[in-house]
């Protein structure tokens, strides 16, 4: 017989101390602070820059030597096996002077809120020679019996089809005790020891990777289809975080696609209310509206929301269908949604409506920058194969139109970073600070559409025009961020 408990035997014997690792810092590129190389370290990227964010991007071996000094760590203050302290960091968020502060206080009270030990005191083991086992009630000597800290006994075969039936079915740090309502876990030496298959042994070893890794705050894996990087930052934010490997960008405290300003929250609440509100929301997805002028059938096919009917040459805005010309100083007005002062004092059916307008009119310009990244992208394209052209025709080289590519690239950044103000905005409640945001958010949609404006005719455009209204768009989206992410 055997008990799997041991809080004092295999501790580290070296000294160890439980610090922070300072991370590298991966910062987007920078377009427009360009200072000479003398003034660099002078400057603080955290308080330029609201989008800052320090992080490593670590592969499994540098992961698991991370969370193995914590391991050690915490076994060496505490005394007791790497095993049982891998138990306490996963239910403690591997928090360890939080554990180590608990563990002073009432040592016998964290091990059982942690499921190491009972609640109550087990019996005492049997000495008997033979034993019968409750679960395939053999009778076997008693050499071939295991147990927990709770005491249950069970043999081993009996152990190995349990831990192999719960490994099967995707579970590994949260295999417990065979007993009826038996809480204690069984930990991962305890496993490990009755796993005999090699295939059974690393499957058991890659999930309960995967358990540490999502349990750790300072850890997320990567999105990206089949990546195997891990990002760690010790900064535990809602901040753009973007893979070395595979070069897929996230936003590191949830996981999701990034989406400053929008709180993580705010965004899980609008992504299902647009999955909700989706037949609704059908109709105002079609790519065709009528000039408000000829009234001639016209197609959006780029990313630029200023139009020119093909048939009047009438400049109009796709979203309003307002007159362009005077559209400038009026587009607060296109971006902005009327409250209706009164509605709370109007019958169901009404408000009913009402809420379903201000949805639509928040949905119709989130979908409309979602797809005017897709057409800029082929606009992109175009732009390329013509400048391929010019290339190969002796018109300048490509390090001489590599401004274009620049300014499509941050035209990208600056109208996603545009399409996630509107689930902000919708969220956000009426007051001064709500005016603030929209006529900010106001100010950055006018200077996007008059930057792909230019792009889109690029060939025609002033390269020094283009490059002016580049830092404009960009100090526009850095002041919104700085006033309104939440860092």
């Amino acid at each position: 017989m055997e008990n799997a408990i041991n809080l004092s035997s295999q501790a580290p014997e070296s000294d160890m101390e439980c610090s922070d690792n300072d991370n590298d810092c991966f910062d987007d590129d920078d377009y427009y602070n360009i200072v000479d190389d003398s003034e660099i370290e002078q400057i603080d990227p955290s308080k330029t820059d609201p989008e800052n964010f320090k992080y490593d991007c670590l592969g499994e071996e540098q992961v698991e030597r991370l969370l193995n000094e914590t391991v050690e760590c915490l076994s060496y203050n505490l005394k007791i096996t790497p095993s049982l302290a891998k138990v306490l960091l996963l239910s403690h968020q591997w928090r360890v002077n939080k554990i180590i502060e608990k563990f002073r206080k009432d040592a016998s009270e964290l091990l059982i809120s942690s499921r190491i030990k009972p609640p109550v005191t087990p019996p005492s083991l049997s000495l008997s020679r033979y034993i019968t086992c409750p679960v395939c009630v053999v009778v076997q000597p008693a050499e071939k019996f295991f147990s927990l800290s709770c005491s249950h006994m069970f043999c081993k075969d009996c152990w190995v089809t349990h831990f192999e039936v719960q490994i099967n079915q995707g579970i590994s740090t949260a295999i417990s005790c065979m007993a009826r309502d038996c809480v204690v876990l069984a930990p991962e030496d305890f496993v490990l020891k009755h796993l005999s298959r090699p295939s059974m042994r690393e499957k058991y070893q890659q999930f309960t990777f995967q358990d540490y890794v999502k349990s750790h705050p300072e850890l997320r894996f990567c999105p990206g289809p089949n990546c195997p990087i891990v990002v760690h930052s010790t900064e535990i934010r809602a901040k753009r975080a973007t893979c070395s490997n595979c070069k897929t960008a996230f936003c590191f405290q949830c996981g999701m696609d990034y989406h400053a300003p929008t709180e993580c929250s705010i965004i899980k609440k609008w992504l299902t209310k647009c999955a909700d509100d989706s037949e609704t929301a059908n109709y105002i997805s079609a790519h065709t509206k009528d000039c408000p002028k000829c009234h001639i059938c016209i197609e959006k096919n780029g990313g630029c929301n200023h139009m020119q009917c093909y048939n009047c040459k009438h400049d109009f805005c796709w979203m309003c269908l307002g007159d362009w010309k005077s559209h400038g100083s009026e587009y607060y007005e296109c971006s902005r949604y009327r409250e209706n002062p009164n509605i709370a004092h109007e019958s169901a059916h009404t408000q009913a409506r009402e809420a379903l307008k201000k949805y639509l009119h928040y949905y119709e310009r989130w979908e409309n920058h979602s797809k005017s990244l897709k057409l800029e992208e082929q606009t992109l394209e175009k732009l390329r194969a013509r400048i391929n052209q010019k290339v190969m025709a002796g018109v300048g080289t490509w390090i001489d139109w590599q401004y274009l590519f620049t300014a499509a690239s941050l035209l990208a950044k600056c109208r996603y970073t545009l399409q996630y103000t509107y689930p902000y905005a919708y969220y956000m409640d009426v007051g001064p600070r709500k005016e603030l945001f929209e006529y900010q958010q106001a100010q950055l949609e006018a200077e996007i559409e008059n930057l792909s404006w230019k792009i889109e005719r690029a060939e025609t455009t002033d390269r020094g025009d283009l490059e002016n209204q580049m830092d404009i768009a960009e100090k526009r989206r850095t002041t919104l961020l700085k006033d309104f992410l939440d860092v």
